[in-house]
């Protein structure tokens, strides 16, 4: 290469190298990557394996389940919602929404007389009646069954894909992301504490492996008696099975009697007040709020590694303020480029040639190809 082609091609770099980089587009970029899963229409696979198509951003959501339903309010969605179950009116406004409850379960007329974009139906309420999910998909209503909830981990990624659905991603991955940090500082406060047994009773019944509830103790730092007995789901427990397992705390949902009997009050549990009592709403659906449960057994099992639990919280909140506070910052500083950027070119569009500073890009690369021509015809 010549010394003419050196000198022009460093010249030229020099001043591409001032050519500022196209900031607005980059925003954009970003914009769209942020908000590509909550793009519509939409096309899920449910429950049920069938493919089921939300042509737009819902406006009118029907929860057939109160888990659903909380998970809505936990998004701050609930004026998207149009209906909700009889179980669901314990939240905030519930009450002024349709009531789909029939006296034989879900109450399909009401449904479709809601006329909703998206009815959401836990696995629960689909099991106890598919004919009736079936007479709504014929009516050509959108709708989406969920998966039995067997983890919080489980309920951390419905919370944050019922957010996509709906149009509220943002709200479902911040819902879900605090559920799982709240989880990990669970299992770090209870680093090499020593779990005791403990027994889920309601009713009769109890939550063995595989199950949310389950989770929610183990989460805690409880052993679950049920499932180190090989029950699984949520199944009847005998008394028989209560005496050789002998759990040393007993967890009970608030709308359920405090198990009495002989095998039970033989109990280390019962024998030393060890009965936890928990809102059902808390520990009975497979939601955001059941995380809470898990806060609740964690402070009167583990009552220093609740306040380790504490400080961690504490420390995620704060990193997560700080995290926020440096996203709008740049962000807002992206916004500046932006815009220094946009009234640098439109001066430079409107300066003449013999004004204008140095070339822009498409002049500089023009500029190149003529001097490589120029080398090679030399």
């Amino acid at each position: 290469m010549n010394r003419q082609l050196v000198v022009a091609l460093l010249a030229l770099a020099t001043v591409l190298a001032g050519v500022p980089a196209p900031a607005a587009a980059a925003v954009d970029q970003t914009a769209q990557q942020q908000t590509a899963q909550c793009t519509f229409p939409m096309t899920v696979t449910d429950a049920t394996g069938t493919e089921v198509t939300i042509t737009d951003d819902p406006e009118r959501v029907v929860t057939t389940n109160p888990s659903a339903a909380q998970t809505m309010w936990e998004l701050g969605a609930s004026d998207e919602v149009v209906g909700v179950s009889q179980y669901a009116m314990y939240l905030d406004g519930a009450s002024e929404k349709g009531n789909v409850s029939g006296s034989g379960g879900l109450n399909v007329e009401a449904v479709i007389g809601l006329e909703p974009d998206l009815v959401l139906v836990p696995n629960s309420s689909y099991n106890a009646e598919p004919d009736r999910v079936g007479q709504l998909r014929s009516a050509d209503i959108s709708v989406v069954v969920f998966e039995s909830g067997k983890s919080l981990d489980a309920v951390a990624n419905k919370t944050e894909r019922v957010g996509r659905m709906t149009g509220n991603c943002e709200a479902g991955v911040e819902r879900a992301e605090e559920m799982r940090d709240s989880m990990a500082n669970m299992e770090q406060a209870l680093d090499g504490v020593e779990r005791p047994v403990g027994l889920n009773s309601f009713f009769g019944y109890t939550s063995g492996s595989e199950t949310f509830i389950s989770d929610i103790m183990t989460t805690a730092g409880l052993r679950n008696g049920a499932a180190e007995a090989n029950l699984t789901g949520f199944a009847q427990i005998n008394e028989e099975l209560v005496v050789d397992m002998n759990p040393e705390y007993i967890v009970v949902p608030d709308h359920a009697p405090v198990p009495s009997s002989p095998a039970y009050n033989s109990t280390t549990a019962i024998q030393k007040g060890n009965v936890i009592v928990i809102e059902a709403n808390k520990l009975q659906q497979p939601a955001p709020r059941a995380i809470e449960a898990s806060e609740a057994i964690l402070e009167a099992v583990h009552p220093d590694a609740y306040e380790r639990y504490q400080q961690l919280e504490n420390e995620s909140a704060t990193e997560s303020t700080e995290n926020a506070t440096e996203t709008t910052t740049a962000a807002d500083a992206t916004e500046t480029d932006a815009a220094e950027s946009t009234a640098t070119t439109e001066s430079s569009e409107s300066t003449t040639e013999s004004d204008a500073p140095g070339f822009g890009v498409v002049a500089g690369l023009a500029a190149i190809g003529a001097v490589v021509l120029l080398a090679r015809r030399r």
